[in-house]
């Protein structure tokens, strides 16, 4: 939510996130990771690829994920990933169709060669990259806690909460994590995200522990009641958390896949990325 940020804890909040006034993240000053690849992976493209150049660049993505991709009030397809690859274009000095399609469908329809590329949120994942291949990562999705402003100071370590009542959504990594790391703590698992932030907002619960950007979208916009500040953190393991986000592009086409790159390094360079970012997302889930 392929694994991506909808499979788990993200695919229901993204129901929830219809109008959004703040974000948190912080992917502007993180690096690009290398991905590792296959042998046959980092050959060098053949000439004739090499001077395959495109003219224009379709991408795909969804429309209802916002701030990342949504339709405005006027019917405009916008949002950080739109802007993202519409930088992108420029950047390349290419023509720029930005397409939308339901999520499920999003890959089938690259695998279709409908899009050269899917810019919607895909996490890097061994299983992913059985089919796809993936730019260097631009975002990163941390686990995080969250509770009552108004509570007792707490210390966010596994002593620090062992015995507090966590709330977490069930079967997801964030349940998953909890059991590994705090298994002292009194984890109480509710079948929706939702259910457990209305369990902390009524004093049920000690914590939430969930994903970082869903969480401060929630504290900061107007659900939450102002009730809530992040604590500790922030959880990068890739294991639980996923190994980033990255643009999704049909296996082995070398020359897209550097030419994406290279366009993000620029964009981070010149500091037009960290714009996109503090345009979307004003809070920082770091």
């Amino acid at each position: 939510m392929s694994c991506n940020t909808r499979n788990l804890p993200i695919g229901r909040a993204r129901r929830a996130l219809a109008a959004l006034t703040a974000l948190a993240m912080m992917a502007s000053t993180a690096p690009p990771l290398a991905m590792a690849q296959s042998a046959k992976a980092t050959s060098p493209p053949a000439e004739t690829e090499r001077n395959q150049r495109r003219h224009t660049l379709r991408f795909l993505t969804t429309n209802d994920f916002p701030p990342f991709n949504y339709t405005d009030e006027d019917g405009v397809l916008t949002g950080f990933h739109v802007d993202l690859a519409r930088a992108i274009c420029l950047e390349l000095n290419v023509q720029c169709d930005v397409l939308h399609r339901q999520w499920e469908d999003l890959l089938p329809a690259l695998a279709r060669r409908q899009g050269d590329a899917v810019i919607a949120g895909h996490m890097v994942s061994a299983r992913a990259m059985d089919t796809v291949d993936f730019t260097d990562r631009y975002f990163f999705t941390p686990g995080r806690f969250v509770a009552r402003r108004a509570g007792s100071e707490i210390e966010v370590t596994p002593s620090g909460l062992a015995s507090r009542r966590i709330g977490v959504a069930k079967g997801t990594t964030h349940e998953a994590y909890l059991q590994a790391f705090f298994p002292d703590t009194a984890i109480q698992s509710f079948e929706t995200q939702e259910l457990a932030r209305d369990a902390l907002m009524s004093s049920k619960v000690d914590l939430v522990f969930d994903d970082g950007i869903s969480l401060v979208l929630w504290i900061n916009g107007e659900a939450s009641k102002g009730c809530c500040d992040l604590k500790g953190g922030p959880y990068l393991e890739p294991k639980y958390f996923g190994d980033g986000i990255a643009i999704a592009l049909v296996k082995n086409d070398w020359q897209l896949r550097g030419d994406l790159n290279g366009a993000l390094r620029k964009l981070r360079a010149s500091g037009r990325f960290e714009e996109l970012v503090l345009r979307y997302f004003p809070y920082r889930v770091f």
